[in-house]
């Protein structure tokens, strides 16, 4: 994520607060514009379990809050922005992410101050089973690359009013598809992680740090620590050293590579370290451990 970002995050954050008492409510400025697709207006919701939905195109000021309301509220930003309330959080909601408010439960959304428009849909599924895992979720806001699809789909079923019935139900059959291949934030991190890892074995010459490593993932050191154990039945640290031996041995079979050459190459600037390290993980030295390759090997 580059700087800008940030910051503006942490100024919009740093003016609302979260909440412990809810209220149902809604405001709409004047310079707000919003197209609703209602169950009298598209009857195929009823077979995808969805309530409601509208296209929202809003300027000027924005709110809505509720208190435990009974369907599912989800958010497809694709300009501008808005922030969320929760009782446990306050989110900043930028484009092309996914707002995920499970039934029954109370929070709000309004415009950011730092922007000038929010450009989004907004969905609301039943409390079925169909959308149960939306309630796995809980209440998030997640990178989503198809918002422009969203947007775009919605606004050919809005035309569509009246219109074909077959032609509906395939776009309805595609909003679907479109959010239901969302992952959870867990296996979402977990992919980060997998990834990451990927990467630190094909770079192990770097002096990577738990920190960092947790960095690159966009979650915290102690998040990165539960779900390398969650993967790898290990610490990342552990993860990082077995990466770092296993190369090792792959190494030591080239003569033409000495220990200290090994050492620099898996990041280690101090070959006694690297010695040290590769004898409690093996039980023998590096230059023992070759010797015993090369016997093998003739």
């Amino acid at each position: 994520m580059c700087e800008k970002p940030q910051k503006l995050c942490k100024s919009v954050i740093g003016q609302f607060a979260t909440k412990t008492e809810w209220q149902d409510d809604v405001y709409l400025a004047p310079a707000c514009k919003e197209r609703f697709l209602t169950l009298t207006e598209i009857p195929e919701w009823h077979r995808a379990d969805i309530f409601m939905a509208g296209l929202a195109e809003l300027r000027d000021g924005y709110h809505v809050e509720r208190n435990k309301v009974g369907v599912h509220t989800l958010l497809f930003t694709v300009e501008g922005g808005g922030v969320l309330i929760t009782p446990d959080s306050v989110k900043e909601i930028e484009p092309y992410t996914l707002t995920i408010l499970p039934v029954d439960t109370c929070f709000r959304f309004e415009m950011n101050p730092d922007k000038d428009h929010w450009k989004m849909v907004w969905l609301l599924p039943q409390n079925a089973g169909s959308w149960r895992h939306l309630s796995d979720l809980g209440q998030t806001v997640m990178p989503f690359q198809g918002s422009e699809q969203i947007w775009a789909l919605m606004t050919l079923l809005y035309n569509e009013i009246g219109g074909r019935t077959g032609f509906r139900q395939l776009l309805i059959s595609e909003v679907q598809r479109l959010v239901k291949s969302v992952e959870t934030p867990i296996s979402s991190s977990l992919s980060r992680v997998q990834t990451l890892f990927n990467e630190v074995e094909g770079q192990l010459h770097l002096p990577w740090t738990v920190a960092e490593m947790a960095k690159r993932c966009f979650i915290s050191e102690e998040q990165f620590n539960r779900l390398s154990k969650q993967l790898f039945n290990m610490s990342p640290r552990s993860k990082l050293i077995e990466l770092r031996m296993h190369k090792a041995v792959d190494l030591l079979q080239y003569p033409a590579w000495s220990v200290v050459m090994i050492a620099n190459r898996l990041g280690y600037r101090d070959p006694y370290n690297f010695t040290h390290r590769f004898k409690k993980f093996y039980g023998s030295s590096p230059t023992r451990y070759r010797k015993k390759l090369l016997e093998n090997q003739n």
